[in-house]
């Protein structure tokens, strides 16, 4: 396998990955090809699709913070919870990335946490652990609550949606980082409210082009500077039925 691709991708965006961190991220795939034979994981399985679209793409949180020096410094020794990880995205590539960094990752489906369990196993990850539940449930959790200085979220809702997932997991001074597919100008304005509401405010957005693809990426940065009512995030269904958006 022609580990160079992911290796000079990687180096296009400023981050130099070691041999070592290049095989992680090689067993990665193999696990996400071999079991996505079992569960739907992914709709991407060629490696040089995997190696933009999902290894790349998580690593991008390196253009909220502009070089990669100021990304290590901002992630290392912190805690972030991937909410609605899925196949683990984007929370273990930023794991494999940064070994200091905490990461818990949270899903909803019981078989993508055992997937994740493997993954963790076989890359020899530490300090990095899944969750099964819900996201409305899991922050009205005491341990989990306003517990994390950053939460991730990629592809998951909208962000009015997305906001009252996530704020409520980052304590006061941390962020919420939502990975969007597209420049989401119009999921921001729609947000203004729940971003409010939740104890967020608006701190920047990176737009750019994924290295080598013709795909459109926004990245939103949310600072957590107030506490999240105890109300919020409300049970599961009414979130989506009824997102909180601007009146």
């Amino acid at each position: 396998m022609d580990l160079s691709l992911l290796i000079n991708k990687a180096a296009e965006m400023d981050i130099k990955l070691s041999d070592v961190q290049a095989e992680q991220f090689y067993k990665y795939y193999k696990l996400l090809v071999e079991w996505n034979e079992k569960i739907n994981l992914t709709a991407i399985t060629v490696w040089e699709d995997v190696v933009v679209k999902h290894f790349i793409d998580s690593l991008s949180l390196i253009n909220i913070f502009g070089d990669f020096s100021s990304f290590e410094k901002a992630m290392s020794g912190k805690t972030l919870i991937d909410v609605g990880t899925g196949a683990g995205f984007p929370g273990i590539p930023l794991k494999i990335l940064f070994p200091g960094l905490s990461v818990t990752l949270a899903d909803s489906l019981e078989k993508r946490i055992h997937f994740l369990n493997n993954v963790i196993l076989n890359l020899e990850l530490d300090n990095i652990k899944t969750i099964h539940g819900r996201a409305e449930d899991l922050a009205h959790t005491d341990n989990l609550r306003e517990a994390f200085d950053f939460s991730v979220a990629r592809a998951v809702a909208s962000l009015p949606i997305l906001v009252e997932y996530c704020l409520p997991f980052v304590k006061e001074g941390g962020s919420f980082f939502a990975y969007k597919s597209e420049k989401a100008s119009d999921e921001i304005k729609e947000a203004d409210h729940a971003i409010s509401l939740l104890g967020g405010k608006m701190i920047k957005t990176a737009d750019f082009i994924l290295t080598g693809e013709n795909l459109s990426r926004t990245i939103i940065d949310i600072c957590k500077c107030g506490i999240t009512p105890t109300k919020y995030p409300r049970k599961a269904g009414i979130i989506s039925k009824k997102p909180l958006k601007n009146n």
